[in-house]
């Protein structure tokens, strides 16, 4: 079977809908390609372990969804998938897998649709019981092996005598159980199993070289351990031997499959001298006969079998090293490349230059520079001196002192403005407004120079004398009895009778007034007939101003 199956898309698609981009992804990585998981499903789900905000166990429950399929392609890259993350991924994703109570329950995994099913699904067996046991060692000493620190001063040396009796044994199950996976050059005929050996044989090689690690400082405590710690150690090294013997056979299977011979460590046998030597050690503790051996011959077999040893160690540690730096550059390559390549779209992008055609272009495809006009700056002139662009007096012609003649046009159509007389005071300028509205003929009905700041406009007199364009000399009297009682004999009151021929018209639009030849607006007159009032009565016209009569009507009421 090979390309993504109805079922991947249609499964991919699901996760699409809802909005999930790590479970997608997972299909994406788990599909029913013959092939390894894609390194950039690989890679997200990488950085997904680093993001705080994503659910590690929603990521784990995925995957462990994923492996109850049937097919065996999609179990088995399920477990690559999740093998690759256990490496490769944030810690915290090993952590949760650790305080899980199971994991992959594929000990009876058997796929039936075809031959090569029944083969791949036997590795599947073994592969998910070495993942279940990489997480149960994390869950024992609360680190894994194929990370911690190595050296002199690494994790493994630097342990005591009681933890590192019970540490050695933990490495050693993972160690079998990774071992056990007991894959021939023959069998890797897909991408799919080839990937996860590669992941098998980076972790043997960091496996080893702690549990090597480890060795080293048994040895160097050995001597001076109690007889049942002794018994122990010995018991370990045995079991080392053993196991030193099956990982030479492991790495000579990833040589035959075309893994370069400078990234397979050299492994180094400790000389089997060492093995009597604990031996004869154990046995003198617990009172049985031995051959004499001196401490100078004692110390020297240990030092050549810790010597062996360090540099099996040194050699895992080169490969290891070697690795890593190659990673290192092929992450920098990749950067490159992207660098690269975005330059590229960035200059096959095109370029936002202004055109004529454009909205913004400007005629001749030339941008103005000058400088806008600030409306509300200053202006200058050359000499210093300020002039007034936007004087009341441009409204009309030149104002000369004591002239007086005809109004004059003006910029302004329809109006015309009279030439007023100036005089010149020490004050400043005045005008004088007599000569412009009117003489004083009019008498304190008329506006002058001192009514600017506060007089009212009263009404004038309806009758024959506004007719004529003449205004009376006598004002109604301003007081409130005088009023009433015109107002009374107005309306017919005193002889019970209604005056219906009064005829009110509404008063008509206001207008500028002024000039020499303006004429107050004659008022409609209303006639009545006056009423024979007593005596007492002050007698008033026969003809009342209608503006007065207005007010009067408004304070009555």
């Amino acid at each position: 079977m090979s390309g993504q199956s109805i079922t991947d898309r249609i499964t991919a698609a699901q996760h699409s809908v809802t909005g999930c981009a790590v479970s997608k992804t997972v299909c994406k990585a788990t599909t029913h390609e013959v092939m390894g998981p894609k390194k950039k499903h690989l890679d997200y789900l990488i950085h997904c372990t680093n993001e705080m905000n994503v659910n590690i166990p929603q990521l784990a429950d995925s995957l462990f969804e994923r492996t109850t399929n049937t097919s065996w392609v999609v179990v088995f890259k399920s477990l690559i998938t999740t093998h690759h993350l256990m490496v490769y991924g944030n810690e915290r994703f090993v952590q949760y897998l650790a305080s899980r109570n199971t994991l992959f329950n594929l000990s009876n995994f058997l796929d039936k649709s075809g031959l090569q099913g029944y083969d791949m699904s036997t590795f599947i067996r073994r592969y998910s019981r070495y993942l279940n046991e990489k997480a149960v060692s994390y869950r024992q000493v609360a680190f894994d092996f194929t990370k911690v620190k190595r050296g002199v001063d690494g994790v493994m040396r630097s342990m005591n005598t009681e933890k590192l009796l019970k540490t050695i044994p933990i490495i050693q199950n993972q160690m079998d159980a990774l071992l056990d996976f007991n894959v021939n050059a023959n069998e890797l005929t897909n991408g799919v199993i080839n990937a996860a050996f590669m992941l098998l044989f980076k972790d043997s090689i960091r496996l080893f070289a702690a549990y090597n690690e480890g060795i080293i400082n048994l040895l160097e405590k050995y001597f001076d351990m109690k007889k049942i710690q002794c018994k122990e150690g010995l018991d370990i090294y045995k079991k080392f031997l053993t196991r030193m013997t099956r990982i030479s056979e492991f790495l000579k299977v990833a040589e035959q499959v075309g893994i370069d011979r400078g990234d397979i460590p050299d492994l180094s046998q400790a000389p089997s001298s060492l093995l009597d030597a604990l031996e004869q050690h154990l046995a003198s503790l617990e009172g049985k006969k031995v051959k004499d051996s001196t401490a100078a011959s004692r110390a020297s077999t240990l030092s050549n079998a810790v010597s062996s040893l360090a540099s099996t160690g040194m050699s895992f540690t080169k490969v290891d090293e070697r690795e890593k730096q190659a990673a290192l550059e092929e992450e920098q390559a990749r950067l490159k490349a992207l660098k690269e390549q975005r330059l590229k779209e960035l200059s096959k992008r095109p370029s936002f230059a202004t055109t004529d055609t454009s909205p913004i272009s400007t005629t001749g495809g030339t941008i103005c520079t000058a400088p806008a006009i600030d409306l509300f700056s200053t202006p200058s002139c050359s000499n210093g001196a300020v002039k007034m662009q936007s004087d009341l007096f441009d409204l009309q012609s030149t104002f000369q002192p004591g002239s007086t003649g005809p109004p004059v046009a003006t910029a302004w159509t329809g109006y015309s403005t009279p030439q007023a007389p100036l005089q010149q005071s020490a004050g400043g300028l005045q005008v004088d407004f007599e000569s412009v509205f009117g003489a004083n003929a009019v008498g304190s009905n008329s506006l002058n120079s001192d009514d600017i700041s506060g007089g009212i406009l009263k009404p004038t007199l309806a009758g024959s004398n506004q007719a004529s364009g003449q205004l009376p000399d006598k004002l109604v009297s301003d007081d409130l009895d005088s009023s009433l009682a015109n107002l009374v004999g107005n309306l017919g009151i005193g002889n019970g009778t209604m005056k219906n021929d009064m005829h009110w018209s509404q008063p008509g639009e206001k207008r500028m007034t002024g000039g020499t030849n303006w004429q107050p607006k004659a008022a409609p007159s209303t006639t009545w007939n006056p009423v024979s009032m007593p005596s007492s009565v002050m007698a008033f016209p026969a003809t009342t101003p209608t503006g007065m009569m207005g007010y009067g009507m408004m304070q009555f009421m």
